[in-house]
């Protein structure tokens, strides 16, 4: 019953967020971005919910793999995955967090033209 509640939140907050984006686009939302111009590794993330809440799945993808693998594990840990994930030694924890996010970071500098490949 957790991961249909956590699901259905997700769901009426991408459509809404979507919704919202239509209406009114409030530009970028990322602090860092928009006084620097460099990209966080989170940015995309409201993008990734804005793409899915308009049935755009392979954008969302695009716009920040990171933040919809996060938001999948979120919504199946009652299933397994979090018991999984805590019972990881903290070190391994940081180190998988630390890469997921360098990772990210990567793929928003390309993303954002920052980093050429």
């Amino acid at each position: 019953m957790g991961v249909v509640l956590r699901v259905a939140a997700m769901a009426v907050a991408a459509i809404g967020a979507s919704w919202i984006h239509r209406v009114n686009d409030p530009g970028v939302l990322c602090p860092l971005r928009a006084l620097t111009g460099i990209p966080c590794p989170l940015c995309g993330s409201t993008t990734v919910f804005i793409e899915l809440g308009s049935g755009r799945p392979a954008q969302a993808v695009l716009a920040n793999p990171v933040a919809l693998v996060g938001a999948i594990a979120v919504a199946l840990a009652p299933l397994g995955p979090g018991g999984r994930w805590w019972a990881l030694q903290p070190k391994t924890r940081a180190w998988m967090l630390g890469t997921a996010l360098l990772g990210s970071e990567l793929w928003q500098l390309v993303r954002f033209g920052v980093l050429r490949v």
